[in-house]
């Protein structure tokens, strides 16, 4: 910003190096780019994974099932263990050995952890299969990935306005080098006659 002032400034300044006029320039641009270009990438970044998310729990939907399990037995020494699919991810599981019917009519048996704190046999409680019974996770839901999809747009739109920002530091860098490294010729060139009387007469 301070680039762009100075643009305003030293617009007619005779002291004005053409290396200021172009940084300015330069900041101008970023600027432009960050406040126009981010957001329409994190826009359209964010609407393509939102289309690729609830196709996502279209299909699980149509694949996977919830059916209802009966508990035969806990198992030994199982503790309980907090469910990382959950809402909260402190819904407490229990590992048990169950029973269960899948989709297709088969019957299946197998340790599955259980949202019930004391589970006795017979308890019942919901599992998700696929269509032949066996365990899945349950499917996204179109809330959370709604929310995923909005955060790819937002770190979309961070990392563009990062990559301008970084490509605009570059040319900055750059071009201030370039200055040093002209200032030094110009030195090598006076250091030879600096201070003696008479130079350049």
């Amino acid at each position: 910003m301070r680039a762009i002032g100075g643009l305003w400034r030293w617009r007619h300044n005779p002291l004005c190096r053409t290396t200021d006029v172009v940084e300015a320039w330069v900041a101008l641009s970023a600027l432009l780019l960050i406040l126009l270009v981010a957001p329409v990438v994190g826009a359209l970044v964010g609407a393509a994974a939102q289309d690729a998310l609830q196709q996502s729990v279209r299909e699980q939907r149509e694949s996977r099932h919830q059916v209802t399990a009966t508990v035969v037995r806990r198992l030994d020494g199982s503790l309980l263990e907090a469910d990382p699919e959950s809402a909260s991810g402190r819904e407490a599981r229990t590992r048990v050995i169950a029973d269960w019917t899948a989709p297709d009519g088969t019957a299946r048996h197998g340790a599955v952890l259980a949202g019930l704190e004391s589970p006795q046999p017979g308890d019942h409680f919901a599992i998700w299969t696929d269509g032949h019974g066996r365990l899945v996770a349950r499917p996204l839901d179109s809330a959370t990935a709604t929310t995923h999809a909005v955060l790819a747009g937002f770190g979309a739109a961070l990392l563009t306005a990062g990559a301008v920002e970084g490509g605009r530091r570059l040319i900055v860098w750059r071009m201030v080098r370039r200055r040093y490294a002209r200032w030094d010729q110009a030195w090598d060139r006076a250091g030879p006659d600096w201070g003696r009387t008479g130079t350049g007469s």
